[in-house]
């Protein structure tokens, strides 16, 4: 028998499957890498650097084994369809109905976990503390009352995704923010919403540290998220 924790590792060093299709060997995982117009982004910052909130063995497994299982995957599904390899991942997310039905799940599962991942990478810091500035802080106020009002109604969210997915601080349309939750890989992108700030709470992301206990996981990763580019990052989708 083999457990959770060994289950984690083992889908992390397998071989990969895209979602919807075929299961894919190493090689060929990394064929389609070499080929592919995706790529997979530097984490940039050491896999211990968000110790003891998020442990080093997670960061290596989650970015190098699954994100990277992703672009692979994501990389194999557009070379069966190369009119989409000249397309960005997020015109992809937004035009899903433009995708010929024969990777259109691989693309949305794939690229779904390809631009998120991209993006949850950047929302976490290795220097844990500060808050929201700036609009973003005023935004914050505004709409919710209050950051401790905001962060608990995010990790309400986040408590609330039945199995794996994303919670989601999102700008709308008309600019104004609003806490949703997505199961999978799905994401604000598919309904023309922009992300600000996720939290990802697939298994793969807190099971070796936390085990089945998502509420100390939620708690803990709030004092990695980077303040300075998630306000940063609000200003411009708001320009």
């Amino acid at each position: 028998m083999i457990n959770r924790r060994d289950a984690l590792k083992t889908l992390g060093a397998s071989a990969v499957a895209v979602a919807g299709g075929a299961v894919l060997s190493p090689a060929e995982a990394a064929q389609a890498a070499a080929s592919g117009p995706f790529t997979l982004p530097a984490l940039g910052y050491a896999f211990d650097a968000l110790e003891p909130y998020v442990d080093a063995q997670t960061m290596q497994i989650h970015h190098d084994k699954h994100h990277g299982a992703y672009v692979n995957n994501l990389n194999a599904a557009v070379s069966k369809a190369p009119e989409l390899e000249k397309k960005s991942v997020e015109e992809l997310m937004a035009s899903l109905a433009s995708v010929p039905e024969s990777v259109r799940t691989a693309v949305r599962n794939n690229g779904g976990g390809h631009i998120n991942h991209s993006l949850f990478w950047q929302i976490m810091t290795k220097n844990p503390g500060g808050k929201p500035s700036g609009e973003l802080a005023k935004a914050i106020d505004k709409r919710f009352g209050s950051l401790a009002s905001f962060q608990e109604q995010f990790t309400k969210a986040a408590m609330g995704v039945f199995g794996s997915g994303w919670a989601w601080l999102t700008l709308d349309g008309s600019k104004e923010l609003a806490i949703e939750s997505t199961p999978n890989q799905d994401n604000p992108w598919m309904t023309g919403k922009s992300p600000v700030l996720g939290i990802d709470v697939w298994e793969h992301a807190y099971y070796l540290k936390y085990q089945n206990r998502r509420a100390e996981y939620v708690a803990a990763w709030q004092n990695v998220v980077n303040w300075d580019f998630v306000s940063e990052r609000y200003s411009k989708l708001i320009s």
